[in-house]
This record gives structure tokens, C-alpha cells and sequence, in this order.
């Protein structure tokens, strides 16, 4: 089985390296092309007005000064040898729920796989980010190479893809697997900081804030927060399916 690798915290990421470690349990034949600076937030963004420039770190190693999408299609239409029979994305540095996947670029990496036609998972370890600390990626290491194991065997439709969290709890705590749904927050998490540079001049940054509790119980958010490790499928297809009558029925 050739395996791809990617994330969108960048090539040197501690989540990368944990990543590949989890994969090399699974083959021994595992590819890396990862952008070059950290790309986080970036979601399904294509690079387009500039050039895609690609830099061999090591064997089997690449960086690329593009996005988490633009590293998937280029290690498969060029880097690799052959079409690979998993992409993995991640590990990313924090969870990756609710409406938070539409921003992740490590879900994007797994959604151009499968787009690509290939089976993916994007993979994340929560963490405690209000404390300062940083991810324990020993527990995705202790529990995904089992997990991987089998969702690797579960036959997929085509255009979906496996979005994997961990909750942020030592590997021993976890207290299980839970099959979940894109959770949905009570409120938005954004907030606008502003500040002032050494001239007086205003800049701005993007802060998050408390957004409460996930309003519906077998979600994503309910999972990771109560200590399970949380699988959700996801389709790249976005249509309303329950709307598309109402809608007709409504412009007639």
C-alpha cells in the first residue's frame, strides 16, 4: 500500500512526524509532500497566481511553498512513482470540528484525495490551546494505527472522506471510538482583535472565543469533549438534498 502524507501546518510540523510514524505501520512504502510554511486556515484553496515551487527535503520528502490541496495534487501527478491507495492529512495541531472544517486546510488535503479518487483521512489531536500547552500526539500514535486498520477495510463511497479527531486527554484516558456528525456550534467563534503598531498604526488579528456547546448530541464536538475519539464521514457533495422540491416547487 503507497501511502501519501500532508498537513497544512507545514513540513516541520510535530504532527507531521507523528503522522508518518503511524503510517509506517501500515507500509513501509510512505511519501511526505507538505507545504513549506504553515498553512492553516487556508481550506480548499488552489495556488494559481503565483508559482508552485517544490524543494526535496529528504528521500521520499518534499516541501512545496503552495497549500495543503496544491501538495496533494502534486505529489500525485507528480511526485510519486504511482497513484497512491491512501492519503493521510494531518496530524493536525488542534481539532478539526463542527463548521471549523470548512476553514481546515488538513480536511482539504483528505478532500482533494478524494476528489482524486483516492481513499483519505484527515486526522487531528485536540488539545488544551487556552493554557498555552501543546498537542500530546502520543495519543493518536497509541490509538490510530488500529483504527486506521479498519477504516482502511470499510468500503467508501466515491467523493467522501474520513475526518479522524483525538480527543486532548493522555492515550489511556481515551474512552473509546464514537461514529459521529458534523457538529454545529450556538454561536460563531471569530472575533476581531485590534491593536497598534510601534508607529501608532491599527492592525488586526483573528481571535477566537467560547463558543459553547455543540447543539446536537451525537456530534463531533459532543465526542472529542467527553473523551472519545471522534470519526465522522464527510461528502464532498454539499447540496441540500431535502431542499432541492421545496426550492423547485417555490420558483414554479
Amino acid at each position: 500500500m503507497r501511502i501519501l502524507i500532508t498537513n497544512d501546518d507545514g513540513i516541520h510540523s510535530p504532527g507531521l512526524t507523528a503522522l508518518e510514524r503511524i503510517a509506517r505501520t501500515l507500509s513501509d512504502d510512505v511519501w511526505v509532500v507538505a507545504p513549506e510554511t504553515d498553512q492553516s486556515g487556508v481550506a480548499h484553496s488552489l495556488t494559481l497566481s503565483d508559482p508552485l515551487r517544490l524543494r526535496e527535503i529528504s528521500d521520499r520528502h518534499f516541501a512545496l511553498r503552495g497549500t495543503p490541496t496544491d501538495c496533494v495534487i502534486m505529489g500525485v501527478r507528480k511526485v510519486l512513482p504511482g497513484m497512491p491507495d491512501l492519503v493521510l492529512s494531518g496530524i493536525n495541531r488542534g481539532q478539526n470540528l463542527a463548521e471549523d472544517v470548512t476553514y481546515s486546510g488538513t480536511v482539504a488535503g483528505a478532500m482533494e484525495a478524494s476528489i482524486l479518487g483516492i481513499r483519505s483521512i484527515a486526522v487531528s489531536q485536540a488539545y488544551d490551546w487556552d493554557v498555552g500547552s501543546e498537542p500530546n500526539y502520543a495519543t493518536a500514535e497509541a490509538h490510530a494505527p488500529e483504527l486506521f486498520k479498519k477504516l482502511i477495510d470499510f468500503p467508501l463511497p466515491p467523493h467522501t472522506l474520513l475526518n479522524v479527531n483525538f480527543p486532548a486527554c493522555a492515550a489511556e484516558d481515551v474512552k473509546g471510538m464514537k461514529v459521529t456528525v458534523q457538529g454545529h456550534h450556538e454561536q460563531s467563534g471569530l472575533t476581531i482583535d485590534e491593536r497598534r503598531d510601534g508607529r501608532g498604526y491599527p492592525y488586526f488579528w483573528l481571535g477566537f472565543q467560547d463558543r459553547g456547546k455543540s447543539i446536537l448530541a451525537n456530534s463531533d464536538l459532543h465526542a472529542v469533549g467527553e473523551g472519545y475519539i471522534s470519526v465522522t464521514p464527510l461528502r464532498i457533495d454539499l447540496t441540500a438534498h431535502d431542499m432541492v422540491e421545496q426550492l423547485a416547487g417555490a420558483l414554479v
